[in-house]
């Protein structure tokens, strides 16, 4: 701001004229033409622009949509830059810049002439920030990778039914920096809270034609502004600022805990969906170069959502760089995890490690103390790219959640169905193995250990119990006739679909969920818990609940006693790994090459001998014994004794040098305690033998 208004900048490159729309309080607009143009940039001073004002753009230009010449200045534009947004998308066929009939389909090559402004939302003029709520530099609480665990959650889902949280306060960022929340995270033991989308979002057209949500809130509307269904209904009513300053108190609070704040950003796709989608923001005021476009000028989609943006402009690499820098700057959030992030990496020739935007996260001061998490893939040509990304990205690991889930699950529903050992590619504990180590096969070694982010849930699929408890997807209130949804094979009902009384299936399904968590958490790497599966959540079999805004989604805390069990064994899972830092180096050995790095991983079978090449390749080998050594560091070691088939084995600790004996820490097989965890017992020598029951994992130590 400046003077008597704000200087007012947008690009419009291939417009023949801008004009800047401002409203008053009861809705009337003035327009002010935008006078500069350079570089496709339009410019100039807009009296009477100050702080609160609401406004938009109208551009005026060609109407050639098979160029990706959209412009129709009856359309009113949000700022694709805008700090506050006011006011909500209304689905009617206005918003359209083609026409429509009511039905919301029409053709889209004519241009539509009726006035869009009464019912698309504005931009809105925000003041600083309170000197208070001012980002400081030692509030970040810079939290090493080695010792990270993620935990993914939505604002609304976590906070929604939680008892501790005031009424008025459930739902919202105020809600999440309660300390009913705060408590429950740090005593589970996660250090970093990754939010599911809060950039301001808008549902598709599809979904609300069928009364349903984008609950997720995949589907951005603004890439600077807090999405304010987050905010409290005080601050809702005071306007965006308030919004805004709710969540940055949010950010502050949880930093005050030792928390972080990670952010799941968009900026592959937008709201305005495809070609014949509404037009918003983007589409009108320069849809030929914020949408990704193939040779023959065509909309090509790799996202599945309709659009894509086009990360060869240099516009929309400035962007995201711009939206991120700002949530870093201003709004003091730690990091973010890239959705589809490959479609952020293709230039010209498609994916490519030396893209623009990755060079500039690289390399710049804002971001270079974040964390960047990338979700390596999209559904373009060749887009799964899991391994593939540059430091300093780290990478959802796809395998290892696949390989962990056969081991558990998959194998575990063939040997109940009487089909004998596996025998096939990614399947038994050389599998296994590859994905505790870290998967050096994914992974370059110079990147250190702790480039992947290991999960076996997540927010798309299934959680953790409805893993053990389904064989097939129960989708069906999507409205999408259960054709929505991965149809992997990697879950196992235990022999009943879905809920059931009988104590042998519940039994098994409770230990293959302590399995899978306990693998996650103490495989190399960095661990991400989805919301709820520390105490087993169910969306009853639903594996894409995008669109869910109800209890299906949210977060239930009414536990019953073997969920209390299941929390407690998750707490002292966590525990364990902070208590060994062998569970944690993310580093090379000082003095070895970094492809040596996993020299501290000792295998072992059954009989406590170590594993030999046959062995490895052997299908009939389910008994794997791994002891992750510090005795080269002067640290405990921990063993880590995995079975998995059906029947209980005899197991020969291995004999170490150094090493006299193990004392138990957990077994995911001992009978339940309450909400104690099944941990404890007598110390075992060197050399012992034990037996372990079946699918199960215990762990030891060395001191």
């Amino acid at each position: 701001m400046r003077g008597d208004g704000a200087d007012v900048a947008v690009l419009a490159a291939h417009a023949d004229a801008v004009e800047v729309c401002l409203f008053d309080e009861a809705g009337a607009e003035h327009r002010v033409p935008l006078p500069d143009v350079e570089h496709g940039i339009w410019s100039g001073h807009v009296p009477g622009m100050r702080r609160g004002t609401r406004y938009g753009f109208r551009v005026h230009g060609r109407w050639e949509p098979e160029r990706g010449l959209r412009h129709n200045p009856a359309k009113l534009l949000l700022d694709p830059y805008a700090r506050g947004i006011s006011g909500e998308v209304r689905l009617r066929p206005e918003i359209f810049a083609h026409t429509v009939a009511a039905t919301l389909t029409g053709d889209p090559t004519v241009r539509d002439p009726r006035d869009s402004a009464p019912f698309v939302p504005r931009g809105v003029v925000l003041g600083p920030l309170d000197a208070e709520e001012a980002v400081t530099p030692d509030e970040r609480p810079h939290v090493p990778w080695a010792d990270t665990v993620l935990y993914e959650a939505h604002v609304k889902g976590l906070t929604k039914l939680l008892p501790g949280v005031p009424e008025e306060l459930r739902g919202t960022y105020a809600g999440l920096a309660h300390p009913a929340v705060v408590e429950h995270l740090l005593r589970l033991g996660v250090t970093s809270v990754e939010l599911l989308p809060v950039h301001a979002k808008s549902t598709e057209v599809g979904l609300r034609q069928r009364g349903a949500v984008n609950y997720w809130g995949y589907s951005t509307l603004g890439f600077f502004a807090p999405e304010p269904e987050y905010a409290t209904a005080a601050a809702r009513a005071a306007g965006p600022e308030a919004a805004r300053a709710e969540f940055r108190r949010m950010v502050r609070d949880l930093h005050a805990a030792g928390l972080e704040v990670i952010l799941d950003v968009v900026y592959n796709h937008t709201c305005e969906a495809g070609p014949d989608g509404p037009t918003l923001s983007w589409r009108g005021l320069d849809d030929r170069t914020y949408y990704l476009r193939d040779a023959a000028g065509r909309p090509f989609d790799v996202t599945g959502c309709g659009n894509s943006l086009d990360f060869r402009s240099p516009r929309v690499v400035q962007q995201a760089l711009d939206s991120l820098r700002y949530w870093v700057s201003e709004l003091g959030v730690d990091g973010f995890r890239f959705d589809l992030m490959t479609t952020l990496a293709r230039g010209r020739d498609g994916y490519t490690p030396d893209h623009p935007f990755l060079v500039a996260l690289a390399t710049d001061p804002v971001l270079a103390e974040t964390k960047l998490i990338a979700e390596p893939w999209d559904i373009g040509p060749y887009g799964w790219r899991t391994g593939q990304f540059p430091p300093p990205l780290t990478e959802w690991n796809d395998r290892f959640r696949d390989g962990v889930r056969r081991f558990w699950l998959t194998d575990a529903r063939q040997a109940a169905a009487g089909h004998g050992v596996p025998d096939a590619p990614g399947r038994g504990v050389r599998e296994f193995a590859t994905r505790f180590a870290g998967s050096a096969d994914t992974f370059d070694p110079q990147r250190g250990r702790l480039t992947s982010v290991n999960f076996v849930t997540a927010h798309d699929g299934f959680t953790l119990a409805d893993l053990t408890g389904y064989d097939r997807k129960h989708n069906e209130a999507n409205g999408e006739g259960n054709r929505d949804g991965s149809d992997s094979d990697t879950s196992f009902n235990h022999g009943v679909e879905g809920p059931t009384a009988d104590r042998d299936v519940l039994a098994a399904r409770r230990r293959s969920m302590r399995n899978l968590m306990a693998t996650l958490v103490l495989s190399t790497g960095v661990p991400m818990i989805t919301a709820g599966d520390e105490f087993g959540r169910s969306q009853g079999g639903n594996n894409n609940a995008y669109c869910q805004d109800n209890e299906v989604s949210w977060v239930g805390w009414d536990l019953e006693p073997w969920q209390e069990s299941l929390l407690a064994d998750t707490r002292a899972l966590l525990a364990l790994r902070r208590e060994y830092p062998v569970l944690r180096h993310g580093g090379t050995v000082p003095g070895r090459p970094p492809r040596e790095s996993r020299h501290d991983l000792l295998w072992f079978g059954a009989d406590g001998q170590p594993m030999s090449v046959e062995r490895w390749h052997d299908p009939a080998c389910r008994v794997l014994q791994v002891l992750v050594d510090g005795r080269e560091r002067q640290e405990a070691s921990v063993l880590l004794v995995l079975h998995g088939w059906s029947e209980p084995a005899e197991v020969v600790l291995p004999v170490v040098e150094g090493v006299e004996e193990f004392l138990p820490r957990w077994d995911s097989s001992a009978p339940a305690r309450g909400s104690v965890p099944r941990s404890g017992g007598d110390p075992l020598e060197a050399g012992a033998r034990t037996v372990v029951g079946p699918w199960s994992l215990r762990v030891l130590a060395t001191a």
